[in-house]
């Protein structure tokens, strides 16, 4: 579900005029990294690119990694904020349909999530870690209580257990879009529709 509630990542600023100047660095940080992904460059070049300081990046966040976090977050908050008037999809698998299309439009943010994963299972990973653990716990349950709706009114095959469904929707998912990056001509859509006319009964 969309939050107006700042986020929790990093510092929120002080009174309005900060909080403002923060949402200002993320808007302004998506336009960047939808264009080219966060591309391995420091803090300090993530800085020039989106034009503010240095210092003022490090008023509201620790290190290049926490301000990472922080945008794809964002984004994600956005993202969602413009489909919460659309129809409810019918399947769980439409959910994830959904996301990967609407992905295809910002290749730099499916690239900066991919490297945002790959950190989070470093030994020291801090918000990272932290943020992908609980949103893979969040998307996996929420997967879970639709495919339950699913197979109690019979639009599910009966015999999987949907928690398991759940996860590899996810790594199905994930995995595509990792590919699609890799090799555009991968077609998302039709190989997640495939997965869903498997789990017809």
């Amino acid at each position: 579900m969309p939050s107006d509630a700042p986020s929790a990542i990093g510092r929120p600023g002080s009174y309005s005029k900060g909080v403002a100047r923060r949402q200002e660095i993320l808007d302004r940080a998506i336009e960047v990294f939808q264009e080219r992904g966060a591309d391995g460059t420091s803090l300090r070049r993530i800085a020039g690119a989106i034009g503010v300081s240095h210092a003022a990046l490090l008023h509201y966040f620790d290190s290049r990694e926490q301000l990472l976090v922080a945008v794809y977050e964002h984004a994600e908050k956005r993202r969602d904020e413009t489909v919460v008037d659309q129809p409810e999809p019918e399947r769980g698998i439409d959910i994830m349909i959904e996301a990967a299309n609407a992905n295809i439009e910002v290749p730099g943010l499916v690239q900066l999530y991919s490297t945002l994963v790959a950190a989070s299972l470093e030994a020291d990973a801090g918000p990272s870690r932290e943020y992908f653990t609980a949103r893979f716990e969040r998307v996996r349950e929420d997967l879970e209580q639709r495919l339950r709706r699913e197979q109690a009114e019979g639009r599910m095959r009966a015999d999987v257990d949907v928690r398991h469904v759940a996860a590899l929707i996810v790594a199905a998912s994930d995995g595509l879009q990792i590919q699609w990056l890799l090799e555009p001509s991968v077609e998302l859509q039709a190989s997640l529709e495939t997965f869903g006319r498997l789990l017809a009964p």
